[in-house]
């Protein structure tokens, strides 16, 4: 391991949040070490190749939008913002299952929600009045749930609003976090076009953030460990004497610092008295090895299916179902083909089912109560040299990659301001 004279800065896991940590700090005068209990990085968000159907697939397909800063200059910093890409403009398209309407929103290039306006670019069946609720979420000062805000039902809810913030949130609407949802309105819908132009990973997850930051970071001299678990914190007179791994013992002196990147479930164990988020919901993705039809969309919401979110992508076509845990007992095959079903329906495909993959995370994110929400921990704690980061943090947005890339960058730049000030 590398170390340095001025100190070590240790970033317990390599999830998108400690390897946002690490570019960040990775041009200071400070020398960084990643630790990850893992053989891979990339958390939540990593690719891996499945060899049930040949495929190289992510754990879970997940959507950025142009206004998310922090994840898209990551990208730019490790040098793979050519591999997020989407429609020219600001589009949802929407498809009714039941009774097979479609349409698409077009919200433009303006900073400015014109598209509310125009009755060819909004949800049918809606007028502007309909839009005035986004308003009063976006700057809700009290935190409660969404349904005590706002109406969870209409054509507006049902053909937009619902779908926007169960993806956002995955948690039933009606449950979620007013304040949590209101960001998410505030950086996205509230900034018009520009802010809300879809990006995908369309290689994967593994090829835009993993990957190349590892390789970028360990150009700069960055030291990447894996399966290299974290035991052990010692906790003593207001900071962090010692980090027992699994295998090896680090002694950290008064010019070392810690940042804790790992699942709050981890981080509690190893700091019994933090606070954190402890109820989870599980979000559903399938993979099915099949070449998309070229008259699909980049990315189709489904509205009265069991899939919420379709995505063509070269090869395959995935499908995203959010807050998914009552389909987590079902048998796989039931599922995929119920899944399929939904996707055969608006593709023209048959009913056979193409080879595929099922996978169900558990813990994909914190509930996104206004309970939860509120025992979410800042980034720095009472231990001067340990610093906590990850989309469980306090990020004020809902656990997403933006949250965590963001979250990592805050740490990064306390750690930086903790310890000049220390010097």
């Amino acid at each position: 391991m590398h170390l340095s004279d001025a100190g070590t800065i240790h970033i317990i896991g390599a999830g998108l949040a400690g390897l946002a940590a690490a570019e960040r700090l990775s041009r200071s005068h400070w020398a960084v070490a990643v630790h990850e209990a893992t053989a891979v990085a990339g958390g939540r968000c990593r690719s891996y190749y499945d060899q049930s159907t040949g495929m190289v697939i992510d754990n879970g397909t997940h959507l950025l939008l142009s206004g998310n800063n922090s994840a898209i200059s990551l990208t730019e910093a490790i040098g793979s913002r050519s591999g997020l890409r989407g429609p020219d403009e600001a589009q949802f398209a929407f498809v009714d299952i039941a009774n097979g309407e479609q349409w698409t929103l077009r919200f433009g290039d303006s900073r400015f929600p014109w598209w509310v306006f125009d009755k060819d670019r909004r949800v049918p069946q809606t007028a502007v009045v309909d839009y005035l609720p986004l308003a009063r979420l976006a700057w809700a000062t009290a935190d409660k749930p969404i349904g005590d805000i706002m109406k969870c039902g209409g054509p507006i809810y049902d053909r937009f609003v619902g779908p926007l913030l169960l993806a956002a949130l995955n948690i039933a609407p009606q449950q979620g976090s007013a304040k949590l949802a209101g960001a998410v309105v505030r950086e996205t819908l509230a900034l018009g076009g520009q802010a809300c132009r879809p990006l995908l990973a369309y290689e994967g997850l593994g090829s835009v953030f993993v990957e190349p930051a590892i390789t970028h970071l360990r150009g700069l001299g960055v030291t990447i460990s894996f399966e290299d678990e974290l035991v052990e914190l010692l906790l003593g007179n207001g900071r962090v004497s010692r980090l027992k791994f699994a295998k090896h013992t680090v002694e950290l002196g008064g010019n070392d610092a810690v940042i804790l990147a790992v699942p709050p479930y981890v981080a509690t164990n190893l700091v019994p008295s933090l606070i954190a988020p402890n109820s989870f919901r599980g979000i559903v993705n399938a993979h099915f090895r099949i070449d998309p039809p070229s008259h699909l969309p980049p990315m189709l919401g489904v509205i009265n299916g069991t899939c919420e979110w379709i995505f063509p992508l070269p090869g395959r076509i995935s499908a995203t179902i959010s807050d998914g845990g009552r389909l987590f007992d079902m048998p796989r095959t039931e599922l995929a083909q119920i899944i399929w079903n939904d996707i055969a329906k608006v593709a023209r495909l048959p009913d056979t089912l193409p080879p595929r993959q099922i996978v169900r995370e558990r813990r994909a994110t914190f509930a996104a109560t206004p309970e939860q929400n509120a025992r979410r921990p800042a980034a720095e704690t009472t231990w001067n040299n340990l610093f906590l980061a990850g989309d469980w943090t306090q990020t004020g947005l809902p656990a997403t990659i933006e949250g965590a890339v963001r979250s990592g960058y805050r740490a990064a730049d306390l750690v930086k301001h903790r310890l000049r000030a220390a010097a």
